[in-house]
């Protein structure tokens, strides 16, 4: 179940008023610290999500969620992680099962490198780690799929390791909190007021509060993203060689085996079109070309 974020109740956003007038007038001070950590797991504590990967430490499904989490909506991730996790309880099931099967399981996700590059560590950690994941965001993020964000998640998470790290909804709480006035606001700015911000005692339940919260800016102001110097627009899905490359490969991977022909036929797309993302997904290691026909690896 994923629990419902609204709009503050009345004494929050007295406290985010005041807060906000703050670190306007004063800037990240101590205080300024202070009161935005107490709003911030106050919300958490009345407001917070129950999401499957929150009422878990096991560094295997925090792995999967944090990959799926990648450019997902947390409800999508919500219905396909237990699903996922059923089908593949642990590393070595992950780490042994055709491709074909881990591609059919992620069907609905979106960006299909993911499902493989998640394989991929699992079959490093099964080999190289005797199937345990590295307490370790330097290990992690050498690992596929892993950048140094998403190992430093995990770490938080599966280890309630007080790391410093930033993604989208930490960058919005802290641009709407201490950048009020500024564009082009750069993480390297943002990296110290979360160091600061950080709470050291229990750094999983502190993320899991800054992530809802974002959330919550999301869905009630101008998103402050856009005042950030890394930001850009995502590039619309419907129409895309994104969406045509997930038609293709669902459709291979439910019939088992296709020509070009039937391709294009059912996906209803320009033969030329059709022809080069196949040739991408072939390079690419999601299907293979024998006489004529495709499949999946």
């Amino acid at each position: 179940m994923i629990g419902v974020i609204g709009s503050l109740d009345p004494n929050q956003n007295e406290r985010e008023r005041r807060l906000l007038e703050l670190t306007r007038e004063q800037g990240s001070t101590p205080e300024a610290i202070r009161l935005f950590r107490d709003l911030i797991l106050s919300h958490y504590r009345t407001h917070g999500r129950d999401l499957p990967w929150r009422r878990t430490t096991d560094p295997y499904h925090i792995l999967v969620s944090e990959i799926m989490l990648q450019q997902t909506q947390v409800e999508r991730v919500a219905v396909r992680y237990p699903e996922f996790l059923e089908r593949f309880p642990d590393f070595e099931s992950l780490a042994d099962a055709p491709q074909s099967e881990v591609l059919l399981a992620w069907q609905g996700m979106g960006y299909n490198r993911r499902a493989i590059a998640l394989q991929k560590t699992a079959r490093r950690v099964a080999d190289d780690y005797g199937g345990n994941l590295p307490a370790d965001v330097e290990a992690l993020a050498t690992l596929p799929g892993i950048g140094k964000a998403t190992a430093a998640a995990i770490c938080a998470y599966a280890f309630n390791m007080p790391v410093v790290y930033i993604e989208t909804n930490i960058r919005r709480t802290f641009i709407h909190f201490f950048f009020q006035d500024r564009e082009d606001v750069r993480d390297d700015e943002i990296l110290p007021l979360v160091e600061q911000a950080l709470d050291r005692g229990n750094p999983r339940e502190w993320y899991s509060a800054l992530m809802d919260y974002g959330t919550v800016l999301k869905k009630r102001t101008a998103n402050p993203n856009r005042r950030s110097a890394s930001y850009t627009k995502q590039s619309r899905f419907e129409g895309s060689d994104r969406q045509v490359r997930g038609k293709i490969l669902a459709l291979v991977l439910e019939e088992g085996a296709v020509t070009e022909d039937e391709v294009v036929t059912r996906v209803s797309e320009d033969a030329e079109r059709v022809r080069r993302i196949l040739g991408d997904l072939e390079k690419e290691g999601f299907i293979a070309e024998s006489e004529g026909r495709y499949t999946c690896r």
